[in-house]
């Protein structure tokens, strides 16, 4: 199927790793134009090269986007070299573990702008341009929002607030015809989770036992899965469809994980 994001500007935080990195290559190979947000140029670099070499084009940013200053440059960089974008992909974050009795303000706050608050920055910086283009925008999101972790109290607000602002935002844009999804991940396998699963002595049985919660084939979500569900809610294949929170899980929170 043609999505028809062929040369769609399309940002991308934290683009060049994990679920970030498979949501640029699916775009890229849609023929749109992902650019990558992230905070490591060389990471940026090998990521563009990788799309390069399998036929696609792409662009990257440096920033940090725990300082607001550099959300702000790094959405001016692009539309000046670009003139435009087309879409927007809120992604970048990390489950940091800041819990309850564990955390504290500093670290709390610390959290919510790693996880939270560039979410809003850059999509404020560029939403002017997404309503020109009638754009959308796609924001990646936790089932820690809903289902509780335990000793990870920030991680669970930040994306308690993602799914809160894709509500508010997609009610804010209706008259500019832009659209505001989220995808909600629970299990999916990618760098960050594999040296979280190593941490554990008995790590063989421990990841067997998250598979076993797994409603759909008893098997980790794929980065892959989750971009291709992206593009298709960047995509005018998705023309009607806003506001909502797009649970891409293999049934982990919604079914009965003690089904058999």
């Amino acid at each position: 199927m043609d999505l028809g994001l062929k040369d769609k500007i399309i940002i991308v935080t934290g683009g060049a790793k994990g679920i970030g990195a498979a949501i640029s290559a699916v775009l890229a190979e849609e023929g749109a134009i992902p650019v990558l947000i992230d905070r490591s140029e060389s990471d940026n670099l090998r990521h563009l090269a990788h799309i390069e070499q399998s036929g696609g084009k792409g662009w990257q940013v440096t920033a940090e986007l725990t300082e607001p200053e550099a959300c702000s440059d790094a959405v001016k960089a692009i539309t000046a070299r670009f003139g435009r974008i087309d879409g927007l992909v809120n992604n970048a974050g990390i489950n940091d573990g800041v819990g309850l009795e564990s955390g504290g303000y500093e670290a709390f706050m610390r959290s919510l702008h790693r996880n939270l608050v560039h979410y809003y920055l850059i999509a404020h910086h560029a939403v002017p341009f997404l309503k020109k283009s009638k754009g959308a925008i796609v924001n990646i999101s936790s089932k820690t929002a809903e289902t509780g972790q335990g000793n990870t109290s920030a991680y669970a607000a930040a994306n308690g607030g993602r799914n809160a602002l894709t509500r508010e935002w997609a009610v804010e844009l209706l008259p500019f015809s832009v659209r505001v999804n989220a995808i909600v991940v629970a299990e999916a396998w990618t760098p960050h989770y594999e040296s979280w699963i190593n941490t554990f002595e008995d790590k063989e049985n421990k990841l067997a036992g998250i598979l076993a919660g797994i409603p759909l084939e008893k098997r980790m979500t794929t980065p892959r899965e989750i971009a291709q569900t992206a593009a298709f809610l960047l995509s005018s294949k998705s023309s009607h469809t806003t506001g909502q929170l797009v649970h891409v899980d293999g049934g982990y929170v919604h079914l009965d994980r003690a089904l058999k």
